[in-house]
This record gives C-alpha cells, sequence and structure tokens, in this order.
C-alpha cells in the first residue's frame, strides 16, 4: 500500500479550494506514487529531516480485487458526497458495499485483479526459493507422560495390568524421544512394504518384531476397534467421549485412584494406546478404541503386535498424504527396532539379546548410544545386526532370537526378496512352510539313516534330533536313551499355550512369551508364595540356568495337595515346601522329579497334603518352598 504524505485537511464544502475533480487526488496516481517515493529518498527535503530510508521493492505487488473495486468506488463516492469527511467515510461506504456486493457483483473485479496478476507474474523473474528449514516432528507419542502415570501404580494395579497381558509396559525405562532419529527413520520408512530402508539394507517389519521389541504378543485374534455406537453408547458417556475423542487429563484422574477392578483396566488400556502404542494426530484418545474393551475377560488374547503394526503403518501414510499434521503410531517402536537392528561400536558386537528390548533402553543408555551414534557421523552408519537379533526375520527370526546367539556380522538379506512385496500375514506364512519342510526333511534322513544302520553296525541318532539333540547311540540302547535324554520334549505348562519342544528352548520360550505368567527364584533360598482358591498352579523359573519348575495344587476330600516337579533335565533336584498356620506347620522334603507337563489328578511322586482347616478364612494356601541347586541342601 502507497503512503500518502501528511497534507493539510479539506475542506470539502468550500468548493472554491477543493472543487470535486479534485477528490481524485484521494486515490494516487503513477505520478504521485513516483514523488511520494522521491520524498522518501530524501530529495527536495532540508538536510537533517530525512527519514530512515525503506527497503523498497522493485516492482509493486498487484492489487487485490476490494482495491481495484475501492478505487472505483471511492471517486465516484467523493463526486456524489461533496459534504463527505474525507477518505475515511469513502473507505468506510467502500467496505460497507463490498461486504453487501453478492459472487457476480464482486465477479468483474476478481477478474480484473487476476488478469493483472498474471501479467505481474508473467513479466517479473522468478525469486530464488529461501532454503527450507528441516521439518519439525510432531507427534503425540510420549513415553515420559506415560511413565509417570506408571510410578504412580499399586502393586495390585500392576498385577491388573499383567493379567491383561500389557505387563512389559511397566518396564518402561526412556522417558523422551529422539525426534531427529524418528524423522530420519520416518523418511525411510516404506508404508507399502513395510520396512525400513537403512544402511544399504531393506529390513522388514512384522508383528512379531512388535513382541520382541515392546512384549506384545503377535499371535491371537485380530484386535477390532470398529462396529456400532449402540454398543458402546454406555462406555461413551462414562468417560465423556466426545467426538475429538476422550480426555487424557480424565483418564490420568481415574489412574490416580488406588482400585485396580475393570474401570481401571479399561481406563489404562486407554491411556497406554492414547499416549505410547497407537496415539492418532489429536491430543485426545480415539473412542474407537472402545470397541475392543467391551469384554475385558479377552483383552490378553488380543494380537496386539499386529494392531501396533497396522496403526503404525495407517498413521505414516496419512501423514505423508497431508491428511494431518502430526505423525501418530508408536514412534518409540521404530527407535528401539533401529537401536537393536543397527550396531554401532565393538562393545555391541558381543551384547546378549533381551526380551522384551523395552527394558535395555532408558535415558542414560540412549544418550550413550546417541553420542555413538554422533562420533560416527550421524544415522546409518553403524551394521545392520537385525538377522542375528531375531528383528525383522518374521517367525524364523523368533526362533533365532530365543537361541540367545551373540552378535555378529551379517550378510545382506538377499534371500528375502522374493517376500518383500507380501503382506505380514503371506510373508510369515512363507518361513513357516519352509520350516516345516526343512523339519521333515530332517525326518526323512533320520529314518533312512535308522534303516541303514539296522541292517549294518553302529549306532543311530536320537529320535529326539528335531529338539536339538546330536547323540548317536546303540540301536539297542535308542530307547533308553530317549527316555533319559534331555531333549525329550515336554509341555508348556499354560492352559493357552501348545508349545512342544526341549526342555531347553522351553525355558527360552517361557522367558520370551510368559515372562509375566510366572515367579523367578533362587536355588537355596526361601520363596514365598500363594495361591488362590481357583489357582491350581504356579511355574516356578530359576534365575541361575532357566529351569523350569511347576508347583501344582490338588482337591481332595479333606484338602489340597502340593507337589513341585521339574519341567526339565532328568536330574532331579531336592525341594522343601512348608505350610504354617500359627505355631503348627506342615513340611515335605522331597526330590522334584521330571515330569514333561501340567500335573492332573493326584501327582505320581510325593506329595504334601494341606487339610482345608489349615487354611485361613481367605481359603487362600500361603507357602514357604525352598529348592536346591543340588541333592544336598544346605545347613539349616
Amino acid at each position: 500500500m502507497v503512503e500518502v504524505e501528511a497534507s493539510p485537511p479539506l475542506d470539502l464544502n468550500d468548493k472554491a479550494s477543493s472543487p470535486p475533480h479534485h477528490a481524485m487526488s484521494m486515490v494516487p496516481n503513477e505520478g504521485e506514487c513516483a514523488m511520494g517515493k522521491r520524498k522518501d529518498q530524501g530529495i527536495g527535503e532540508p538536510e537533517g529531516s530525512r527519514k530512515k530510508k525503506k527497503k523498497q521493492v522493485a516492482t509493486p505487488r498487484p492489487a487485490c480485487s476490494w482495491v481495484h473495486f475501492s478505487r472505483d468506488f471511492i471517486k465516484e463516492y467523493s463526486a456524489t458526497h461533496p459534504e463527505s469527511s474525507g477518505l475515511k467515510a469513502a473507505t468506510k461506504a467502500a467496505s460497507d458495499a463490498w461486504k453487501l456486493m453478492d459472487p457476480e457483483e464482486k465477479a468483474k473485479y476478481t477478474t480484473r485483479a487476476r488478469e493483472v496478476w498474471d501479467k505481474y507474474l508473467s513479466s517479473t523473474p522468478a525469486r530464488a526459493p529461501k532454503p527450507r528449514r528441516q521439518t519439525k516432528l510432531v507427534t503425540r507419542c510420549s513415553p515420559g507422560r506415560l511413565l509417570n502415570v506408571l510410578q504412580r501404580l499399586t502393586p495390585d494395579q500392576k498385577e491388573a495390568v499383567k493379567s491383561m497381558g500389557f505387563g512389559s509396559i511397566l518396564g518402561l525405562r526412556c522417558r523422551t524421544l529422539r525426534r531427529s532419529l524418528c524423522l530420519w527413520l520416518l523418511e525411510r520408512f516404506n508404508t507399502v512394504r513395510r520396512s525400513l530402508e537403512i544402511c544399504g539394507e531393506r529390513i522388514p517389519l512384522t508383528p512379531r518384531d512388535v513382541e520382541l521389541v515392546m512384549g506384545l504378543p503377535a499371535s491371537g485374534k485380530d484386535v477390532v476397534n470398529s462396529g456400532s455406537d449402540e454398543l458402546i453408547l454406555e462406555l461413551r458417556k462414562r468417560y465423556n467421549a466426545t467426538n475429538r475423542g476422550i480426555s487424557v487429563r480424565l483418564l490420568e484422574e481415574r489412574l490416580a485412584a488406588p482400585e485396580a477392578g475393570e474401570d481401571f483396566k479399561r481406563s489404562f488400556v486407554l491411556y497406554v494406546m492414547g499416549t505410547l502404542l497407537c496415539p492418532t494426530a489429536r491430543l485426545d484418545v480415539s473412542p474407537s478404541f472402545l470397541h475392543f474393551l467391551t469384554n475385558m475377560d479377552v483383552l490378553h488374547q488380543y494380537n496386539w503386535g499386529k494392531f501396533l503394526l497396522d496403526r503404525l503403518v495407517r498413521e505414516i501414510s496419512r501423514f505423508r498424504q497431508g491428511k494431518q499434521l502430526a505423525v501418530g503410531g508408536c514412534l518409540l517402536f521404530l527407535q528401539l527396532f533401529y537401536y537393536e537392528s543397527v550396531a554401532v561400536g565393538a562393545a555391541y558386537e558381543s551384547a546378549p539379546v533381551a526380551f522384551p528390548c523395552l527394558f535395555s533402553w532408558g535415558e542414560e543408555e540412549i544418550s550413550e548410544r546417541e553420542k555413538q551414534e554422533k562420533e560416527l557421523g550421524g544415522y546409518g552408519s553403524g551394521e545392520v545386526v537385525c538377522m542375528e537379533r531375531g528383528l525383522g526375520m518374521g517367525s524364523l527370526g523368533y526362533k533365532a532370537q530365543t537361541d540367545s546367539m551373540p552378535l555378529r556380522a551379517v550378510e545382506p538379506m538377499q534371500e528375502l526378496s522374493h517376500a518383500q512385496d507380501m503382506d505380514d500375514q503371506e510373508y510369515e506364512g512363507t518361513f513357516t512352510e519352509q520350516e516345516h519342510a526343512h523339519t521333515d526333511s530332517i525326518q526323512g534322513n533320520v529314518a533312512c539313516a535308522e534303516i541303514e544302520v539296522v541292517t549294518g553296525s553302529g549306532g543311530v541318532p536320537c529320535g529326539n534330533i528335531k529338539y536339538g539333540c546330536t547323540e548317536v547311540v546303540d540301536y539297542s540302547k535308542k530307547r533308553d536313551h530317549e527316555e533319559a535324554c534331555a531333549y525329550a520334549p515336554r509341555t508348556c505348562p499354560l492352559q493357552n499355550c501348545n508349545v512342544v519342544d526341549s526342555s531347553k528352548q522351553l525355558s527360552l520360550h517361557f522367558s520370551s512369551k510368559h515372562w509375566d505368567s510366572g515367579r523367578r527364584f533362587q536355588y537355596d533360598s526361601p520363596l514365598r508364595v500363594s495361591l488362590s482358591k481357583k489357582e491350581t498352579f504356579l511355574v516356578l523359573q530359576a534365575e541361575k540356568d532357566g529351569v523350569l519348575f511347576l508347583l501344582s495344587k490338588g482337591t481332595q476330600s479333606i484338602g489340597h495337595t502340593v507337589v513341585i516337579t521339574c519341567i526339565g533335565p532328568v536330574e532331579c533336584f531336592l525341594y522343601d515346601v512348608v505350610s504354617e498356620k500359627g505355631s503348627s506347620s506342615l513340611r515335605l522334603k522331597s526330590f522334584a522329579h521330571s515330569f514333561p507337563g501340567k500335573i492332573e489328578g493326584l501327582p505320581p511322586v510325593d506329595f504334601l497334603l494341606v487339610p482345608f482347616s489349615h487354611l485361613g478364612s481367605s481359603e487362600q494356601l500361603d507357602l514357604e518352598i525352598c529348592i536346591w541347586s543340588s541333592t544336598e541342601p544346605g545347613s539349616e
């Protein structure tokens, strides 16, 4: 807008001094504009009265449609209203008239402005674009906010969290996201192939990787977060859900209460989803999550790994399409997946694999890792080791992870190229078929070997070769060896798990899949345990060697039977089990004999009988047990 030099006020009522045709001077013409510029430059002004020179644009920008209209209107208005008080009144009248005009009347001025603008663009050289700043990452994924809530949970609330299958979240240690790293990973995330393309490798992501990093189950029923609004109408009212969502602060207030019932469980899941696992671009929690919270008893049966990965891919896709400014999804998973998949530094080469990876990364560890990244020259300067960690490899990767192999250099994953365009289910299914084919091949070779050895002389492989036994024994002793073999198949003691494997692999399976479903203990040290009225067993796992034991409780006509068996090697472990009530106590010393699975009915070995009269009013069975590391217990 061109500035006009101040002049003595005009009296529009004085026709001699201000004839109507002079009113046109209210809208400056090109000559007056040039004169104004010369004045701004100090030409013709007394020395010392020059104003600070303003930066002038070489070619003025064209006026908009409103300016074109106002110029014509003010000319006409000043000519027809000589009694007007000046430019201010004319401009006010022009504004009122513009507001009352319909689009058709404004079209004339809009067209004129567009023509002038097009001419301006065609005659003005293009300006050099300004260097674009690095995009700032905006996300609602806030591990620090969740960590503050976790630190206030009571023991009962933590047990309730574990019962839903979210126990791994309690091990969260980091507070902040490394936004520069997340932004770098987002630029290299292929949403079609669901893979990270870093360090010259394409690393596919599967629900199993979510399980390894976050500790959430990657098997079970699909999570459904859609359906009829009538089914969640009551829940929406209970959580004051609006179209924007459920207030995060409301959930925090509910989680501050000490109760650990169903309302706490539902509020906790909503809060975890909205702040860490599946945040959206909004500040509030999506009310669609209420659909899978109608029945809290089946929450632990869902495939949370697949749900989290699906939501992450969807949110990144929406962000790239420009549909939202913030990035949704669990960016913490991407960050920790990168840390576990790319090794930096010599000390990393022999680092053991921890499960879930979430437990290994606190603020101190992340800061040290970031320091190493900077020393190497930035992100992507390390070496991809995800194949050794069991990450990015589907079901085969998970099996490799349970072997607890140390890290070492890996080959580029060229053998995965045939499955890169498949979705997660097809990808995992391809490897499952390969594993079965490989197992069948081994079994076929073993059968052929037995026939050859029987007709000739020498030994035969153990029948447990598919579980890891490499022994070759005399054919006549084959049956005896297999009965005492440390690799004899054993069944996972949990009801809903059908895994059958050797004792060693079953121990690793339990550590990774069911780590929050049992109790860890130390040999030669007393441990107090309690079994409620409905509990029939408790899995115990030794911290030293991972051997599994099963504390079984049976019910007879006069009381409960208690026995400890070993789901492991044939070696017998001596144990004590004591039940006390007041000054009286019941005690059993026996050997934890090897047993392949869960006991049904009366145990086949020695057991302790605890009468019902020995129990408290809650009918809870309180015991003190001690399992000795050898057959010779220490002195009492």
